[in-house]
């Protein structure tokens, strides 16, 4: 129980988030380039504000642990997800596996013009954090506030 008589591990104590844009970020483009997932992971004891931190994994464990995943796409303005340079839309003229029968050179290419456009979408994203965000808990949703890191 916390001083003020509740239970600690009740994630409706939550008021804000504390996010670094950066991290959620991140933990968004790791999911669209990578196999596995990130997530802004908040873990109990819970207080009335929390810092969510990023968490990359391959098998949920919020069942066992009590831990709460926040998607990094619901801390995300939806308009700047769906600007998301995904290496198919960029080069819609290649078929995905024509990038494996690329030379080395062209392919080097295109891979470092999609980084680029990665790493330009990254600085807009993290300038479009939203205010709050809805919690998945047991006692169904629970608006928070979010608040930016840095």
């Amino acid at each position: 129980m916390g001083e003020d008589g509740t239970d600690e591990s009740d994630p409706t104590r939550i008021r804000s988030l504390a996010v670094s844009a950066e991290d959620a970020v991140n933990a968004y483009a790791y999911g669209q380039e990578n196999p596995g997932e990130a997530v802004l992971r908040v873990t109990s004891p819970f207080h009335g504000r929390m810092r969510a931190r990023l968490h990359v994994y391959r098998v949920d464990d919020t069942q066992v642990t009590g831990a709460i995943h926040v998607p990094p796409e619901d801390v995300i303005a939806d308009d700047v997800l769906a600007a998301y340079p995904h290496l198919e839309d960029e080069f819609d003229d290649l078929a995905a596996d024509t990038l494996d029968e690329l030379d080395d050179a062209e392919a080097e290419r295109l891979r470092k013009r999609h980084a680029e456009a990665v790493e330009e979408w990254q600085e807009r994203a993290e300038a479009a954090i939203v205010e709050t965000v809805t919690l998945e808990t047991d006692d169904g949703p629970h608006q928070v506030d979010v608040k930016r890191l840095g």
